[in-house]
């Protein structure tokens, strides 16, 4: 994990100085080295292993570390490729190529299972890494030679703003003042469209002096933070919470517990992956951005209802609602559902309309730089929202004299803390959606 947020803005700049089909082939690299050095230490070492070798394990780190640099990479390139092809389906575009990649671990963990485990159900490591040294090498090869940004031709140039009233094009006859009806309205936009000159450059100074690039980047350190301590806690959460009063206890075992954690997994999972693939196209329906195109021209204008922001505003206040449900309404384990729903669907939720609220404000020519700065909120909200919910479960587990921590004083602080974060986000986002009218 740590392999993956710090290089960030690094891995954009490559993209977009090279394209993504350069990421795509250091990717190859990186994951054929870090899988394939793995998969060799592990073979290399003995079965007869009395004490752990602190060598091998700094050596492990490292080849880990190196493979996250190919995650980095892929997902930059996969992701850019299509928001960068497909400007103005730029919603859909990064939704479903996220949540193909969010998918992968479960395609891979099937493949692991069924080819590469034993009858008793142990993981064969080294045939397994060195199969994913193969894979994952060859697929982005192959990336290295197709993914590509196409130009557009003059012809789709021509016919890219759409008249959405079947309005005539403006001639000598056209008068100077329109009057105020949605029609002539609409061609007033299209021709202050057209005339747009292309993006200009803008630094890294540039993009950093502007206090609305921090306002967003708040809105992501909250979501994309406090989603992700839940994502890495919420075994614990379901362990600290008692079983409905109505069960069983007789029925009560490990298993059922684990099974509950597991479930509450898949669901977070779940609505993770199927809100990007539903907000990606409806935020390419409701809210169409005349964004950039790759040669920095200005895209399609088609009817606009609802500000893209609005999706950051739905995914802030969802949050505040499930955290104050966590704080006022969980009492035991059937109550959390509200908590993995709600986070998933944020989650998905911001990181598919991020890519098209970066693009449309600071355009697309420096998208993998930008979107890599901006992704540097989640490497410091992560960790922030973790270490907020260890020391609130140990101030917890010190009163109990369970082996893991019991009772809902195990996190409520963590999420009254996590809900006025999340109202203070939401808060920004609708200045944002004020900022930005007429922009997103």
């Amino acid at each position: 994990m740590m392999g993956q947020y710090p290089f960030a803005a690094l891995v954009g700049k490559i993209l977009d100085l090279y394209g993504a089909w350069a990421c795509s082939l250091i990717s190859a690299c990186f994951f054929s080295a870090g899988f394939g050095l793995f998969a060799n230490e592990i073979s290399n070492s003995s079965d007869a292993i009395t004490q752990p070798s602190t060598s091998t394990f700094h050596r492990l780190v490292v080849f880990f570390f190196i493979a996250a640099l190919g995650t980095v990479f892929s997902y930059f390139s996969s992701v850019f490729a299509a928001s960068k092809n497909f400007p103005n389906y730029i919603g859909a575009a990064a939704g479903t190529s996220m949540a193909l990649f969010g998918l992968s671990p479960t395609f891979l963990s099937l493949l692991a299972s069924r080819y590469f485990s034993s009858p008793g159900g142990e993981v064969d490591v080294s045939h397994f890494l060195k199969f994913l040294a193969m894979l994952c090498g060859c697929v982005h090869l192959v990336g290295g030679f197709t993914m590509y940004a196409i130009p557009s031709t003059p012809k789709e140039e021509s016919s890219s703003v759409i008249l959405t009233n079947d309005l005539e094009a403006p001639n000598e006859r056209t008068p100077m003042l329109p009057n105020k009806t949605n029609d002539n309205q609409v061609l007033v936009d299209v021709v202050s469209l057209r005339d747009q000159s292309p993006e200009p450059k803008q630094s890294t100074l540039d993009v950093l002096s502007d206090r609305n690039f921090w306002a967003l980047a708040f809105i992501v350190f909250v979501v994309l933070g406090s989603c992700e301590m839940i994502i890495s806690n919420i075994g614990t959460i379901v362990l600290s919470l008692p079983i409905p009063i109505s069960t069983n206890s007789a029925f009560v075992n490990t298993s059922s517990i684990v099974s509950m954690t597991a479930t509450q997994v898949r669901v977070l999972s779940i609505s993770n992956t199927l809100s990007r693939l539903v907000v990606g196209p409806l935020a390419d329906i409701v809210s169409p951005v005349p964004s950039r195109t790759i040669d920095g021209n200005r895209g399609t204008l088609r009817e606009h209802h609802i500000s893209r922001i609005a999706f950051m505003t739905f995914s802030t206040a969802t949050l505040a609602c499930t955290y104050a449900w966590m704080v006022i309404g969980v009492k035991e384990q059937a109550g959390i559902w509200a908590l993995t729903i709600g986070a998933g669907i944020a989650y998905g939720c911001t990181f598919t309309i991020l890519p098209s609220l970066v693009s449309s404000i600071w355009g697309l020519s420096n998208l993998g730089r930008n979107y890599g700065i901006m992704t540097y909120a989640p490497f410091l909200g992560t960790p922030s929202f973790s270490y907020l919910y260890a020391f609130s479960s140990n101030a917890g587990f010190a009163s109990s004299q369970d082996e893991v921590c019991r009772g809902t004083a195990c996190w409520t602080f963590t999420f009254k803390v996590s809900a006025l974060a999340a109202t203070l986000a939401c808060v920004t986002s609708v200045y944002l959606w004020r900022a930005w009218k007429g922009r997103v």
